[in-house]
């Protein structure tokens, strides 16, 4: 290899590095740009009138999801689908929804994917399955769905329904968001990423306990603080149970006290205590 190839290698290998890093350096100046501006007073209004979880949360809190939302929306595409409009309500009301679960994390965002799909209203998914070579194809109506390092998909009307009423436990936001969490280490199991390596054996114990009395509440008719579909498979026990933690945090933390006392652990804040 020639002299001038090398260091035409190296010239090319120390601008990739200088690249990565300037990219690097300018994506923290520009989220510490976003955190720290409020939103415009008529986004503010529509979170007041829309977004009932965020009435409920102290001041500073407030201010805290206002910057996460400004770096959501600077991210994220969203695409309207069966020509549905997304207006800067749609966009405002499921960013802010989503970014509920980055509170108190010091979290960058929601990493490894771009785009948000919003149908009106509740949408119909095709399925393929196969089994001993016989294809099956099946169809079923659903508010949202995330895929894995894909789009996460919403209907428009269940989201903005579970953002109206805080306290029923159904938010499809949240729960397609708390797939994204999840599957930040590249498995989505139930097990997101957890602040200490000491916390994993406890939330393995706590998780694991709450996931088997949720299937026998459910067989036994008797379940009350955490959506039946919560029982059907442990990663969204993780997602239904994330929606009772900010929609139900009074009941669970009175019923499921260990449990609460993971998630509150987990996400860093203490939705019991909001107004």
């Amino acid at each position: 290899m020639t002299l001038s190839l090398l260091l035409l290698i190296g010239s090319g290998a120390a601008l990739y590095v200088t690249v990565r890093v300037a990219r690097r350096y300018y994506r923290k100046w520009n989220y510490a740009k976003l955190r720290s501006q409020p939103l415009s007073p008529d986004a503010l209004d529509m979170l007041e009138k829309h977004v009932s979880l965020y009435r409920r949360m102290p001041v500073e809190l407030q201010m805290e999801l206002q910057g996460y939302i400004n770096i959501f929306m600077d991210e994220k595409a969203f695409i309207g689908c069966n020509d549905f409009e997304v207006t800067d309500e749609v966009r405002l009301v499921i960013a802010a929804n989503a970014c509920i679960l980055l509170l108190g994390r010091d979290a960058e965002g929601f990493r490894g994917f771009k785009t948000v799909l919003v149908y009106p209203d509740s949408y119909v998914a095709t399925m393929v399955s196969y089994e001993g070579g016989l294809e099956t194809i099946s169809h079923s109506a659903r508010a949202g769905e995330s895929w894995f390092r894909g789009p996460v998909v919403l209907s428009w009307g269940d989201a903005l329904r579970g953002s109206l009423n805080p306290k029923d436990g159904h938010n499809v936001v949240l729960h397609e968001f708390a797939h994204k969490l999840d599957e930040e280490n590249n498995v989505v199991d139930g097990l997101p990423i957890l602040r200490e390596a000491h916390h994993y054996q406890e939330w393995a114990e706590v998780l694991t306990r709450e996931f088997e009395e949720l299937r026998n509440r459910v067989e036994r008719r008797k379940n009350k603080v955490i959506d039946d579909y919560g029982a059907s498979a442990p990663e969204e026990f993780f997602a239904v149970a994330t929606e009772s933690f900010f929609e139900r945090g009074q009941r669970m933390r009175k019923y499921l006290p260990d449990l609460y006392a993971q998630f509150q652990q987990f996400y860093g804040v203490d939705p019991a205590n909001w107004r």
